[in-house]
């Protein structure tokens, strides 16, 4: 259930408008980034061992993923280099349009990570990277994950640190409540920075029947050529900041704009930035 000051079904329609719009600028510039916690993202949900078919039967290899929100295909594609079999499901098709050109071979399908289109108990392992960020229902979404996994098998999801330390979203943020107006009448939505917290992570995912909860959080670097970049990145590659920005008046955004770039600069390592931009792997076992 969302908070009743959540408009679900507009939040959720704001953030697939969002995403219809920012694969091209997503895929440019936050595709490196996140492709940083792919590896320990899979390994969460454990090393592939065997399963039986059916009882009394032949056993085989626990390889399935589900890949939710899977964006630009980068997790399932990884996947799939493992050895795994992979699927992906995200609501945004012009994403599904992008990850099915870049990875021609994988299945990729539209779809909504709160009502997930297949059988219970399908999938040897399941994963969200940075997805649960843009959910109307992240705890619906959860529960949809907890049905269609096997039981003894791991999901594991990514989330961005607080924006203290996930520093890319601080300088964006605070150049918003500085210069321009961070009320802005856009629908509204889970906290973004819900998952930042471990404790949350835990308690949300043991409240929807998950066991053995674990949560690390990476040093990841988001590189970017020149602080122009940082702008860009978050005004056509995001959907809730995009969002944000895009709502402010001409003259308060130039004024944002002008704050980010110069906070930004800071970062400045050589011919290029290095901002630093944490994120938390969780991963939990359903029993």
């Amino acid at each position: 259930m969302s908070p009743p000051d959540i408009d679900a079904k507009a939040f959720h329609a704001f953030e697939r408008e969002g995403w219809e719009r920012a694969p091209d600028a997503y895929h440019r510039y936050f595709g490196a980034l996140t492709a940083q916690t792919i590896e320990p993202l899979l390994d969460s949900t454990g090393p592939p061992g065997r399963r039986l078919v059916e009882p009394g039967g032949s056993d085989a290899p626990d390889s399935s993923l589900l890949d939710i929100a899977s964006g630009p295909g980068y997790v399932a594609a990884a996947a799939k280099r493992r050895g795994w079999s992979p699927v992906g499901i995200d609501f945004s098709e012009s994403m599904v349009a992008l990850a099915r050109k870049l990875h021609p071979s994988i299945d990729f399908r539209a779809g909504d990570a709160e009502a997930l289109p297949f059988v219970d108990a399908q999938f040897d392992r399941a994963v969200m990277n940075f997805g649960i960020l843009h959910l109307a229902q992240p705890d619906a979404a959860i529960r949809e994950v907890y049905r269609v996994l096997l039981s003894g098998v791991r999901f594991g999801f990514t989330a961005w640190a607080k924006p203290e330390e996930a520093v890319g979203f601080r300088i964006a943020l605070r150049a918003v409540e500085e210069f321009g107006n961070p009320n802005v009448p856009l629908p509204p939505g889970p906290p973004f920075f819900r998952f930042s917290d471990r404790a949350e992570c835990r308690r949300v995912l043991e409240v929807c029947g998950f066991v053995d909860v674990t949560v690390t959080q990476l040093p990841l670097v988001w590189r970017l050529a020149a602080p122009e970049e940082v702008f860009d990145a978050f005004f056509n590659g995001s959907a809730r900041t995009g969002g944000l920005l895009r709502a402010q008046t001409p003259a308060a955004l130039a004024n944002v704009r002008d704050a980010i770039l110069k906070n930004a600069a800071a970062f400045t390592r050589g011919d290029h930035l290095e901002i630093p931009m944490p994120a938390l792997v969780v991963s939990a076992r359903k029993p």
